[in-house]
């Protein structure tokens, strides 16, 4: 996996909208675009958070998400740096 950690924080999306801002994305869509990227084994590793590891599901996961801000705040974080590294080729 490249290293997400040093990416510019002022990259745009197609629409020209700060990634970072997160304008226009549900929750829904950041989780889809994960599970969809990384599968929900390696988003259990990634993030250890039971949802993404027994019985996982997109209704389950975004139940606890929308009820637990920590929890939301690193999938959004993991989303940007991952979002980030496409925009900019490095994944």
């Amino acid at each position: 996996m490249a290293d997400l950690s040093n990416l510019p924080q002022d990259v745009r999306d197609e629409s020209g909208h700060l990634i970072r801002e997160l304008h226009g994305v549900s929750l829904a869509q950041i989780l889809e675009y994960l599970v969809a990227a990384y599968g929900w084994p390696e988003l259990d590793r990634r993030i250890r958070i039971n949802c993404f590891a027994v019985d996982p599901s997109i209704k389950s996961s975004l139940t606890f998400l929308r009820r637990t801000p920590w929890a939301r705040a690193k999938v959004e974080e993991l989303y940007i740096r991952t979002r980030t590294a496409q925009v900019l080729g490095r994944r």
